[in-house]
């Protein structure tokens, strides 16, 4: 699945809601995130108004990771709707 290229990080923070992920704080642009689904994991966004591919493409990999999802799975079920 292609990774959308105008996702901004306060929205990404929104889709990963499905994941369980909650803001547990913010510090300066950066967001943290953390879920307890599938035992504790924490990641950090930017909260910039378009996050690049890169940047996207890891932090779906860490996501993957953590659920022992593949990184296809994680997208479908964030962009379903993109």
């Amino acid at each position: 699945m292609r990774l959308p290229r105008d996702l901004s990080g306060s929205n990404l923070a929104t889709a990963l809601k499905a994941f369980g992920y909650q803001i547990t704080r913010q510090t300066g642009s950066h967001l943290r995130l953390t879920t307890d689904l599938g035992g504790q994991h924490s990641i950090t966004i930017p909260a910039h108004s378009a996050l690049r591919i890169g940047t996207l493409s890891a932090i779906i990999s860490d996501i993957a990771e953590h659920h022992k999802m593949t990184k296809d799975e994680v997208s479908q079920k964030l962009f379903k709707d993109k």
